[in-house]
């Protein structure tokens, strides 16, 4: 059983109660889509839990970001939590970050962070046939921070297990997903939201970086959806 994970965004309560959650419907194996970092706290604990459970993992566009120096060209707001972050990564945390690759096959199976023409940034908010290159028969991205899954009338298979540490589509429950074989069951976790808030509160972050945590929005209250051509189902 393979658990698929994106975008803990250094959200431990999430990703810990996601890990536990993998863990008792029987995972033993995990992959990552990237962003370890950014939006919240605690990312030194978050990278430790991935390496813990041996998670396959790509780099995602904050981890892109920190390693880079920790500026986000389209945000002041995800620029200051992202030197935040900075300022707490251990030298083994940033050497992770940058072993990463951007994309992930596996055989006819695809793992990219955004998507697969421009990964780690391009945002995937309408799925085709045609958003899988060719010869992939399953693309697993994340980014989006909403979860969704669609086959398409030729057999190939969309997912996108929704985030781990800032969900976006309505549902302030972390999102990831279950692949056993072919099957693919996408779950939801409560965790403990007040915990992530007592520890941002405390790190003076302000009350707009966390209030959409309890209502599973962006910043700012937008929630997003992902749609499917027709021939998706």
């Amino acid at each position: 059983m393979i658990a698929i994970l994106s975008d803990v965004h250094s959200n431990f309560a999430a990703l810990d109660a996601v890990v536990k959650d993998a863990q008792s419907h029987g995972a033993d194996q995990y992959v990552f889509l990237g962003d370890a970092v950014g939006y919240h706290c605690e990312p030194n604990e978050c990278i430790a839990l991935l390496r813990d459970v041996a998670a396959i993992s790509i780099l995602g566009n904050h981890d892109a970001y920190v390693l880079a120096g920790g500026e986000c060209p389209r945000s002041r707001s995800v620029t200051a939590t992202l030197k935040h972050n900075l300022a707490l990564l251990t030298d083994e945390s940033l050497r992770w970050l940058a072993s990463l690759p951007r994309m992930r096959n596996d055989g006819d199976t695809l793992f990219v962070h955004g998507s697969p023409l421009e990964t780690p940034e391009g945002y995937l908010y309408t799925v085709s046939p045609a958003t899988l290159p060719p010869g992939v028969r399953t693309l697993f991205c994340g980014h989006t921070h909403v979860q969704a899954l669609g086959r398409s009338s030729d057999g190939r298979t969309f997912c996108n297990p929704g985030a781990v540490g800032q969900p976006r589509d309505g549902d302030p429950r972390a999102a990831y997903a279950l692949m056993s074989g072919e099957e693919l069951v996408m779950r939801r976790v409560e965790y403990d939201v007040d915990r992530t808030i007592a520890a941002m509160v405390a790190a003076g972050f302000p009350p707009h970086h966390y209030d959409n945590l309890r209502h599973g929005t962006q910043i700012g209250g937008r929630i997003d959806s992902i749609g499917f051509a027709e021939d998706f189902s």
